[in-house]
């Protein structure tokens, strides 16, 4: 079974920056591509960033120059840093994974539970 965790939400006045993490845990042959999505109530899970497995990185165009997504694979863990942040960036931070359970498989998508964030003065 694979695991993902995110931790570093919390509450931040505007302009501010916090640092999420998403660490992948379980039984798995490697990480392809990892990012996150933010959820709001009524909205859809919208794109935030995401990071391949080669270190090319994605983002929304709402977060460009303002976030920046890595990843160390040795810990199995991705990083969401989140700067000059505004309360439109406000919602559930969720990490999506695709994994390769074993050598010469497909990727399956796993997702975690999400971390709140709070941008508001």
């Amino acid at each position: 079974q694979v695991q993902l965790v995110e931790s570093g939400g919390g509450w931040v006045q505007p302009g501010g920056s916090l640092r999420l993490s998403c660490e992948v845990s379980g039984s798995f042959a490697g990480i392809a591509t990892i990012g996150w999505y933010r959820q709001t109530p009524g909205h859809e899970r919208a794109f935030v960033a995401a990071m391949s497995s080669g270190g090319g990185s994605n983002y929304a165009d709402s977060v460009m120059g303002r976030f920046s997504i890595s990843r160390d694979d040795a810990k199995n863990t991705a990083y969401l840093q989140m700067n000059s942040l505004k309360p439109e960036d406000a919602g559930d931070y969720v990490c999506n994974a695709h994994v390769r359970r074993h050598w010469g498989r497909p990727t399956v998508s796993y997702w975690g539970q999400g971390t709140q964030v709070t941008v508001s003065s």
